[in-house]
């Protein structure tokens, strides 16, 4: 069945990407609040909610004064039922939109690159990422690409921690019916190079050789992560004509 996925896009250069090819049964509504777009209230997203990343940190409302309407959306969308998936910034307003706490410019430093990412037992069992965990090996790593500096350093209350990184710890979490990854399951190459040139301080030959080796298996964890969550939102929809 065909069904909506509202996405809500915060910069020219953090786009969809891969994401929407992994969504082609989607109907996909996008909207631009950094271009002046109005954004919907939680009753009117459609089956799904999807907040993508960008330059500015979760706190940064008066260069990017779309924000706080956005943390307002996370928190009535996570509240109402609606499958929602934050990526990096959009991870980040999660958790602040649900009392958490981000650091901006954390002590850790840049995490950049294709870093192995440590499922918790607790994602064994997850409607979302259960699927990509189950069929991994007992020590549940899997490799995803990344390029951030701020963090999430408290989980909201209430949050189920899934995943960590070497470096940061809240790679990934659950609260009410969203979902929040500090990395980029969606990211390609060409998305990845853009990010590091602009980043200026990032080795920019070093992150696409990095990701050269690895791609296949990059590409294959996160298409079944983007699926897991797209499968979540058709199962959804679905429930919610027959019901």
């Amino acid at each position: 069945m065909t069904f909506v996925l509202t996405v809500i896009q915060n910069a020219p250069d953090v786009p969809l990407d891969r994401f929407e090819g992994w969504a082609q049964d989607a109907t996909i509504r996008l909207v631009r609040p950094d271009l002046g777009e109005a954004l919907p209230s939680a009753d009117e997203l459609g089956d799904g909610l999807v907040v993508l990343g960008g330059h500015h940190s979760a706190y940064d409302d008066e260069a990017a004064p779309w924000l706080p309407s956005v943390r307002t959306l996370l928190a009535d969308a996570s509240r109402s039922g609606v499958p929602t998936l934050g990526i990096c910034l959009g991870a980040q307003l999660l958790a602040v939109a649900r009392g958490g706490r981000v650091q901006v410019a954390a002590p850790p430093g840049t995490e950049a690159g294709v870093v192995p990412i440590f499922w918790r037992v607790e994602a064994v069992s997850d409607a979302v990422v259960g699927p990509l965990v189950a069929g991994l090996t007992e020590r549940r790593v899997t490799p995803q690409p990344t390029l951030h500096s701020d963090a999430v350093v408290d989980l909201p209350p209430g949050a189920v921690w899934l995943a960590s990184s070497n470096q940061y710890p809240y790679q990934a979490f659950r609260i009410g019916s969203a979902w929040g990854v500090q990395f980029h399951p969606e990211a390609s190459a060409t998305t990845l190079r853009d990010w590091a040139i602009a980043d200026g301080e990032v080795d920019v030959e070093a992150l696409l050789a990095e990701y050269a080796e690895r791609e296949t298996e990059v590409v294959e964890i996160g298409e079944t992560l983007v699926a897991g969550f797209v499968d979540h939102v058709r199962t959804r929809a679905a429930a919610s004509v027959d019901a």
